[in-house]
C-alpha cells in the first residue's frame, strides 16, 4: 500500500500524525477540560432539543399554514430510535464543535514548536471584534431563515403535496436534515460581509476580483440555491436575493476598507469632518428625529404586528422612561454622525482607489474605473504590465457593460504598447501566411484577434502531427499512434457533429425548456392528482379506499422534486427528435446515417406508436394488475398502506411509460440498422449499452441499487431481444436492412 504513495505524500502524513500526537501530549493535562466541554454541548444540545427545540421548530414549519394544511401535515418517527439517535447526532455535533476551540488553545505549545503558531498574535480586541462579528452576523442570517424563509416554505411546500393528493408526513430525520442544512446555508452566507472584507483589507484575494468576477458570483449563489433549497423559482429566489443583497454590501465595504487601507497616509479623519461638518451634523439629527417619531408615532406597535404576522412571539417594548427615549435618541444621532463621517472620509479616499501597487503607480491603474478616453489617455505602464489573457479580460467586461468603443480602445492601446518585440516580429512574420483570423471589422489588423486565431490554430495543427508523426516502427508506439487517430478520429466527428447543431441550440434549449416549464406547470397545478385519481379509480375496488392506500411525503421537497424529474424525462423525449433532426446531415456527412433527413420523421412517428402502445398497454393492464398484486396480501391482513411518493409513482412510471420504452428498444436497434449501424456493431458494443443504461438509471430513478437493477435488466433483456430479432432479418449479420448510400442520395 505504502508503495502507492510518493515520498511527498508519504512525508505529509507523516508529519500530520506526528503533529496530532504531539498536539494530544500537550494538551494531555487539559484533556479533562476539553471533554467536560463537549460534554456540556453534547447534554446541553440533547436536552434542549428534546424540550425547546423540536416544538420551536414545528412551530417555525406551521408559522404561514392555513389550519386546514396544518392539520394535513404530521411529523413521524420511521423507527424507534429516530429521534433519539438523531438527538445524539446533533450533540455529538455541536459537543466537538464547542470542544476543538480549546483542544487547540490547550495544545500551543506543540504548534510553536512546529512554527504552526501565529508568531505575531493578533490583539485581543481584534479577536473579540471579529468573534462578535462571526456571531452577529450568523445570527442575523439564521433569523431570516426561521422568521421569514421557512414559514413560507413549508407552506408552499405542503400546499403543493396536498394539491397533488399527497399527505405531508414528513419523517423527523428527513425534516430535521432539510432544516439545519439550511440554516448552515443561511448562517454561512451571512459572513460573506465580514469574509470579503477581511479577505480584501488583507490583500489575501484583491477587492478588484470580487468586483471583476460578480457575474461568477450570480452564478455561484443560484447554484448553491438550487443545491439547498425547494426546485421552485420561489423559494430559490428567496434564498438568493437576500445573499445577493450581501454580496452587494460586502462589495462596498471590500471597497471602502480596501481604500482606507492604500490611501491610509492620506487619510484626514479631522480634514474631512472640518470639510462637511454640517452635512454630517444635520445626517445625525436626522438619525436621532427618526429613532424618536418610531418610538413616538406608533412604530413600536407596526413592528410587533409585523413580527406576529411572521408567527414570531417576540415583542420589541418601548422606552419605558425619558432617560432610556432620550438615550436611545442619542445612540441613534452618534451612529449616523459616525456613518455619514466614514462617508465623507472615504470619499475624500476614493481618487486612491485605482492605486494598487503605490500611490501614484501608473502601472496600478485599474482598466475597469476607466472609460474610453481614460484608456486612450492612460500612461503605456498601464498596458506593458499586461499579458493578453487579462487585457482580453478587460476588453470582454466592457463589452459585458455595452461599452464597445471602451473595448476597441483597450485593444487598441494594448496592441500598441503591451505587446512584446518578440511576440511584434513574430507577428510581423506570420502577417504573409494564409490565415482565417478576424478582419478589421472584428479586430485590429495582427492583434488579439489574429494572435488567438493563429493560437488555436497552431494548437489543433500540433495536436494532428502528434497523431500523425508518432513512430509506427516500434509496437507499442504504433499502438498508442492507433490509440490516438481512434481519439482524434472521436473528438473530430463529436466536435463536427456538436458544431452541427451549436447555431441550432437556441431553438433546442427553447423547445426543452418550453416543454419543461409547461409538464411542470400542468402537474404543479394539478395535473397529477388527476392522473392519481384516473389511475386509482382501475384498480381493484378494496384496494383503492383512502384508509388503505395513502401516498405519503417523508421529505418536504419530495412531491417537488418528483414533479420536476418527471418534467425533465418528457422534456428530454419531446426535444430528442429536434437534436436528431439538426445533426443529421452531420451524421450522414460523417458517414454514421445513410437516410436522408426526412427519415427522422419515419424514427420519430415510429418510436412514438412503440411509446404510446406500450403505454396505453400499461397503463390499462400492467400497472393495475401489478400494484393489486403486490398490495393484496396487505389488504388482506387489513393494513393500512403508506408509499413514498417517489415509490409509488416512479413504480407506475416504469409499468406505464417503461413498457412502451422496452417496446421502443427493439424499434430503435432496427431503424439503426436500417441507418448503417451493423448488427456486429450493436452486438460488440453491449458493454457501452450496459454502462449507459446504468448511468440512466442512477439519474433518473431513486436512489437505490434494487431500483436501478429493476430498471437496467429490462431495459437489457429488450436489447437481447433487439438483437436476436437482427439476427434473424440479417441472417446473422451477413446483410444490413440499410440501403446502399446511392439510393438514399
Amino acid at each position: 500500500m505504502s508503495s502507492a504513495l510518493d515520498d511527498d505524500t508519504r512525508a505529509t502524513l507523516d508529519a500530520g500524525r506526528e503533529t496530532a500526537g504531539a498536539m494530544l501530549r500537550a494538551a494531555q493535562k487539559d484533556l479533562q477540560k476539553v471533554f467536560i466541554l463537549f460534554l456540556v454541548g453534547f447534554l446541553g444540545t440533547f436536552y434542549a432539543l428534546r424540550l425547546y427545540v423540536w416544538e420551536f421548530l414545528k412551530r417555525v414549519t406551521r408559522a404561514q399554514m392555513s389550519a386546514q394544511v396544518s392539520g394535513e401535515v404530521s411529523i413521524i418517527a420511521q423507527t424507534p430510535f429516530d429521534v433519539i439517535l438523531l438527538q445524539a447526532k446533533i450533540g455529538l455535533v455541536v459537543g466537538v464543535v464547542l470542544a476543538i476551540p480549546s483542544f487547540i488553545y490547550f495544545s500551543q505549545d506543540a504548534l510553536k514548536e512546529r512554527d504552526l503558531w501565529p508568531s505575531s498574535p493578533v490583539p485581543v480586541w481584534q479577536l473579540v471584534s471579529i468573534f462578535a462579528g462571526m456571531v452577529t452576523l450568523f445570527v442575523v442570517g439564521v433569523a431570516y431563515g426561521y422568521y421569514v424563509f421557512f414559514p413560507f416554505t413549508f407552506a408552499f411546500l405542503a400546499s403543493n403535496a396536498i394539491a397533488a393528493g399527497f399527505t405531508p408526513t414528513y419523517s423527523i430525520v428527513k425534516w430535521a436534515q432539510f432544516i439545519f442544512l439550511l440554516t448552515a446555508s443561511f448562517g454561512l452566507a451571512s459572513q460573506l460581509p465580514l469574509a470579503m472584507t477581511g479577505l480584501s483589507y488583507a490583500e489575501i484575494v484583491p477587492y478588484e476580483t470580487f468586483r471583476d468576477k460578480w457575474r461568477y458570483a450570480v452564478v455561484g449563489v443560484f447554484a448553491a440555491g438550487a443545491l439547498f433549497t425547494p426546485p421552485d423559482p420561489f423559494t430559490q429566489i428567496m434564498w438568493a436575493i437576500p445573499v445577493l443583497t450581501l454580496y452587494g454590501l460586502s462589495l462596498y465595504l471590500a471597497k471602502v476598507v480596501t481604500t482606507a487601507r492604500r490611501g491610509s497616509e492620506r487619510m484626514d479623519v479631522p480634514g474631512s469632518l472640518r470639510a462637511h461638518w454640517n452635512v454630517i451634523a444635520g445626517v445625525a439629527a436626522v438619525g436621532g428625529l427618526a429613532v424618536y417619531a418610531f418610538f413616538v408615532r406608533g412604530g413600536v406597535g407596526y413592528l410587533n404586528r409585523g413580527l406576529a404576522a411572521i408567527g414570531s412571539d417576540y415583542v420589541v417594548v418601548a422606552p419605558s422612561s425619558l432617560f432610556a427615549l432620550g438615550l436611545s435618541v442619542l445612540l441613534a444621532a452618534v451612529a449616523a454622525g459616525a456613518i455619514a463621517l466614514g462617508y465623507f472620509v472615504y470619499n475624500d479616499l476614493d481618487d486612491l482607489a485605482i492605486v494598487k501597487a503605490g500611490v501614484g503607480d501608473p502601472a496600478a491603474i485599474d482598466l475597469g474605473d476607466l472609460d474610453a478616453a481614460g484608456v486612450r489617455a492612460a500612461p503605456p505602464e498601464v498596458f506593458a504590465e499586461l499579458d493578453e489573457a487579462e487585457a482580453m479580460a478587460a476588453a470582454g467586461d466592457a463589452i459585458d457593460a455595452g461599452n464597445k468603443e471602451k473595448a476597441r480602445a483597450i485593444v487598441d492601446r494594448f496592441d500598441a504598447d503591451g505587446e512584446p518585440d518578440e511576440v511584434a516580429e513574430g507577428t510581423d512574420a506570420a502577417a504573409d501566411a494564409p490565415s482565417t483570423a478576424a478582419t478589421a471589422d472584428d479586430a485590429p489588423a495582427g492583434g488579439i484577434g489574429d494572435r488567438a486565431a493563429r493560437a488555436s490554430s497552431a494548437f489543433f495543427d500540433a495536436f494532428s502531427d502528434d497523431a500523425e508523426g508518432a513512430d509506427a516502427g516500434d509496437g507499442t508506439a504504433s499502438a498508442d499512434a492507433d490509440d490516438e487517430d481512434d481519439f482524434e478520429g472521436y473528438y473530430t466527428d463529436l466536435r463536427f457533429i456538436l458544431d452541427s447543431i451549436t447555431s441550432r441550440s437556441f431553438r433546442i434549449v427553447g423547445l426543452f425548456m418550453i416543454v419543461l416549464a409547461g409538464t411542470f406547470g400542468w402537474l404543479y397545478t394539478g395535473g397529477i392528482k388527476r392522473v392519481y385519481e384516473d389511475f386509482l379509480a382501475r384498480l381493484p375496488a378494496q384496494v383503492r379506499p383512502e384508509e388503505v392506500l395513502n401516498v405519503v411525503a417523508l421529505h418536504p421537497m419530495e412531491a417537488l422534486v418528483f414533479e420536476v424529474k418527471l418534467s425533465t424525462i418528457i422534456a428530454a423525449l419531446v426535444t430528442l427528435p429536434l437534436v436528431a433532426y439538426y445533426a443529421w446531415p452531420a451524421l450522414r456527412d460523417r458517414s454514421l446515417v445513410r437516410h436522408r433527413r426526412r427519415a427522422v420523421f419515419v424514427w420519430t412517428g415510429a418510436l412514438t406508436a412503440g411509446l404510446l402502445g406500450g403505454f396505453v398497454l400499461g397503463y390499462t393492464t400492467i400497472a393495475p394488475s401489478v400494484i393489486s398484486w403486490l398490495v393484496n396480501d396487505a389488504v388482506v391482513a387489513d393494513m393500512v398502506i403508506a408509499y413514498r411518493i417517489t415509490n409509488f409513482f416512479w413504480l407506475i412510471f416504469f409499468t406505464t411509460a417503461g413498457i412502451g420504452i422496452l417496446a421502443d428498444v427493439p424499434i430503435l436497434m432496427i431503424l439503426l440498422n436500417t441507418a448503417g449501424i451493423s448488427y456486429d456493431r450493436m452486438r460488440g458494443r453491449w458493454r457501452e449499452v450496459t454502462v449507459g443504461v446504468l448511468a440512466f438509471a442512477a439519474l433518473f430513478t431513486p436512489a437505490d441499487v434494487l431500483t436501478m437493477f429493476l430498471v437496467t435488466i429490462p431495459l437489457m433483456a429488450a436489447y437481447a431481444i433487439g438483437l436476436a430479432f437482427l439476427f434473424v432479418v440479417t441472417l446473422g449479420g451477413r446483410r444490413d436492412l440499410a440501403a446502399p448510400r446511392a439510393d438514399v442520395r
